[in-house]
């Protein structure tokens, strides 16, 4: 037993190198997004999985690094009663890219194939009618030029179990407790048919779904930002030389006793 334990431990991925490899992989990122300016690109990168699967932590990988300008992330509420009454998709494409953006939806329209459909709060006539028209409507969106990416994060029985006890003990990781997260501990079997009949629907030629393996949240992490740099194929936009201008010395004066008597921060650390 003392050996299988040690053996996983060797698999870990070492921070350092996590580090370095992600830093690598960021400055990819940054070309991308000059890319995706330049060339006035439209993405939309959808992230789903079982609760706790790591997509927040995969996001703000992607993300920490680029301009929340370029690289918008969309985490939508529940929907409103107004909201509940337009078409299913209408609130989503309001937040769908322009030229020049790369939108990052943390859960998406497939919420309905997913813990809606799981936890009853859509009929099965609407899940039914929602895997049968999200194929055309996701047809219609890459014809009309979007580039689309669905990822679905997999995460172990076992792994779960271990994230979710984490949240309930650690309090920086209690906010990450949803209302819903209990309750699909003891739905896994239903989430699993769940997934297996939204993947049968929803994995076309022109909207592929992406699964990735996320029980090693830093390899999950590389793993992911490697793939989504192959998915959008990208050069490097040239940038002109800049040279720092000199501090002007006009109208120059003690600005900084000037504060004398303001309010400041105490310097605790």
């Amino acid at each position: 037993m003392k050996k299988h334990q040690e053996a996983d431990e060797t698999k870990k991925l070492k921070t350092k190198k996590y580090e370095k490899e992600l830093r690598k992989l960021q400055a990819e990122l940054c070309k991308l997004q000059d890319w995706v300016k330049h060339k006035g690109l439209r993405v939309i990168v959808v992230f789903e999985g079982r609760d706790g699967a790591g997509k927040g932590g995969t996001i703000r990988a992607i993300t920490e690094r680029l301009s929340p300008r370029v690289f918008r992330v969309v985490a939508l509420p529940a929907p409103s009663d107004r909201e509940k009454s337009q078409m299913y998709i209408q609130r989503y494409m309001a937040h769908f890219p322009a030229a020049g953006e790369v939108v990052i939806f943390d859960r998406s329209w497939y919420n309905r194939a997913g813990v809606e459909y799981v936890m009853g709060f859509c009929s099965k006539e609407q899940h039914r009618a929602f895997l049968e028209l999200c194929p055309v409507v996701e047809k219609y969106i890459v014809d009309g030029g979007i580039i689309l990416v669905k990822f679905w994060l997999e995460v172990s029985d076992k792994e779960q179990k271990r994230r979710f006890e984490a949240r309930i003990t650690d309090p920086v990781r209690q906010w990450k407790l949803s209302p819903m997260d209990l309750p699909s501990r003891t739905k896994w079997f239903e989430y699993s048919r769940a997934r297996d009949i939204m993947l049968k629907a929803t994995d076309t030629k022109w909207a592929p779904w992406h699964i990735l393996r996320s029980d090693d949240k830093k390899r999950a992490r590389l793993n992911c930002i490697h793939h989504l740099l192959k998915l959008i194929p990208y050069k490097k936009v040239p940038r002109p030389d800049i040279a720092l201008p000199k501090r002007s010395n006009k109208g120059e004066y003690d600005d900084q006793a000037s504060l004398k008597g303001r309010n400041f921060v105490p310097e605790k650390y």
